[in-house]
């Protein structure tokens, strides 16, 4: 690794607008973005996935691979992506880092504690929730309902014994009993907010206007009404500042905010990525899981607050993915399989269909090579990708880094060259939820219809009602399918959302669809990575494959 001032000093950052967290780690001060703001942007490159399986397909690995790749073809290049939590990487998913030769380091330290951004977004949601709860106890002067506060307390950490409990027992001196719960950090509202917050000013604003509960009037009470936004703002001061590493190769990357893409908005900090463009010719980031979900919010969310412009869309695709998708068992994935395989295709061509025709944005496909597949296999899809004339690229940089990106990188350095680009967004801010909701269902997922329960017409009730109009729509939805039932794979036909809920997240500016079953608060599996993480007596942590 090189020295963190040596990715300092090439991005010509000053001595003032930086502190280091150690050897290889820095914060940049989030105020260098207003010194910046006279500098063009540079050409900013989306990397999503079709529906993935649940190991992942590697689009973290690309991202930073194909960063590497571009700065090996003499490109100034940023990567940006999130930051891990900790409950995947003791869970079932492992790091956040990507993995092979395309990783960004000291890949333990960012998978870690890293620079304590999670924890002081754990620390101000959980301030607000003792605020809240120490209101109720010294005689509730706002009235708030306790059988409708939307606020739970939070950790990073996945524990499904804290989905639902019961807190305040063991007398009055403890508090009042009522039910609660906790959900896993990166789900945290305030989570969502850092990721999108556009200065100090602005963060401390969509802190105040978090709904915390209904009063007994039916009126929602804010996070500002209990005068506890200053003290979570405070908390989150540096946690502002978007963090500088590296990748293997020295190819500079931000990772900073860490909300997820099934239950939030799923893409890294608006700020480290506004500032990303204003230091490089290109700046690659990646929105979580499929294009469905990370890439239809990173357009429709982020894109259009920070009102940013992408050049071009990466869709990473494994064989492996491909051939789960067309009925392989998932024991049987390393097996080669032209049937699964052929069967499997219209999952990719949806995907394709949702970058080119919905947002209408130049696309590179990056087959995403694994060891076990086979010629046969990767020509089958070859021929498949030829045949629709869609522009695509073998990647092999989990293997050998950015030299295996190249094929990768020049795609998509032609595609933003010779391709149309019609960005815009799906739907206007001025429609009705209902109809925001319809047209994400139809168009984006292919969905035959919506149908709203009874529960889920009250929440829209109580929305308009409240005055909330004119917000995009955050859908939380399985990441497993286009649907909203993970058992559906493929390319599902005439399928009906069922949507069951809706909630305002007023403080991060949008409105959080529920569809299906979606946790906000993962479990562990029977075998979680924890076990295979160990120290030795000198400090040296070891993780098993």
């Amino acid at each position: 690794m090189k020295k963190i001032k040596e990715i300092i000093e090439y991005l010509n950052i000053k001595e003032e607008d930086y502190y280091p967290y150690g050897w290889y780690i820095a914060k940049v001060n989030w105020r260098l973005l207003y010194n910046l703001q006279e500098k063009p942007d540079g050409k900013l490159i989306l990397v999503t996935s079709i529906t993935p399986t649940s190991a992942g397909e590697g689009k973290t690995t690309t991202t930073i691979g194909l960063g590497d790749a571009l700065s090996s073809l003499g490109k100034k290049t940023i990567i940006c992506l999130r930051e891990p939590s900790l409950g995947p990487f003791f869970g079932i998913k492992g790091g956040a880092v990507g993995g092979g030769k395309s990783k960004v380091v000291p890949d333990l330290e960012i998978n870690l504690h890293f620079t304590g951004d999670i924890h002081a977004v754990s620390s101000a949601h959980n301030l607000l929730s003792a605020m809240i709860d120490n209101h109720i106890y010294h005689g509730n002067e706002l009235k708030i309902d306790t059988r409708q506060i939307f606020w739970k307390r939070c950790i990073d950490m996945n524990d499904r014994q804290l989905r639902f409990i019961v807190s305040g027992l063991g007398g009055k001196t403890n508090g009042v009993p009522r039910e609660d719960g906790f959900e896993i950090t990166a789900s945290s509202e305030v989570m969502a907010i850092l990721s999108l917050a556009r200065d100090l000013e602005d963060l401390k604003e969509r802190l105040g206007n978090i709904i915390i509960g209904i009063n007994s009037k039916g009126d929602p009470v804010f996070c500002r009404d209990l005068k506890a936004e200053g003290a979570m703002c405070v908390l989150l001061k540096d946690a502002l500042s978007p963090n500088l590493v590296q990748s293997q190769e020295g190819t500079p990357a931000f990772i900073h905010g860490g909300p997820f893409a099934n239950i939030a908005h799923g893409c890294n900090s608006l700020i480290a990525t506004k500032i990303a463009l204003k230091l490089a010719d290109y700046v690659v980031t990646e929105a979580g899981f499929g294009s469905e979900l990370g890439a239809e919010k990173f357009f429709n969310i982020k894109c259009r607050v920070g009102r940013l412009n992408p050049s071009c869309v990466v869709l990473v695709v494994s064989i492996r993915a491909l051939k789960l998708h067309g009925g392989a068992k998932k024991k049987e994935l390393d097996k080669e399989n032209i049937d699964a395989l052929k069967r499997g295709i219209p999952n990719l061509l949806h995907h394709i269909h949702i970058i080119n025709d919905v947002f209408h944005l130049p696309l590179v496909v990056a087959i995403n090579k694994f060891p076990f597949d086979t010629e046969k296999e990767i020509k089958t899809l070859e021929e498949i990708l030829d045949d629709n004339k869609i522009r695509y690229a073998i990647s092999e940089v989990f293997e050998r880094g950015g030299e295996g990106g190249i094929k990768l990188a020049s795609e998509v350095l032609n595609a933003i060259k010779e391709e149309k680009n019609g960005f815009d967004n799906l739907y206007k801010l001025e429609e009705s939820y209902e109809a925001k909701i319809e047209k994400i269902a139809t168009k984006v997922y292919s969905a035959e219809k919506v149908v709203f329960s009874d529960s889920a017409k009250e929440d829209l009730e109580r929305i308009y009602k409240w005055g909330f109009n004119n917000l995009p729509i955050c859908m939380a939805k399985t990441q497993f399918s286009l649907s909203d039932n993970p058992k559906l794979l493929g390319k599902p036909e005439n399928f009906i959302l069922n949507i069951k809920g809706l909630k305002i997240s007023a403080g991060a500016g949008f409105i959080v669809v529920y569809t299906g079953e979606i946790l906000t608060m993962p479990g562990l599996p029977k075998i979680p990575s924890a076990v295979k993480i160990d120290i030795d007596k000198y400090g040296n942590i070891k993780v098993e494959d």
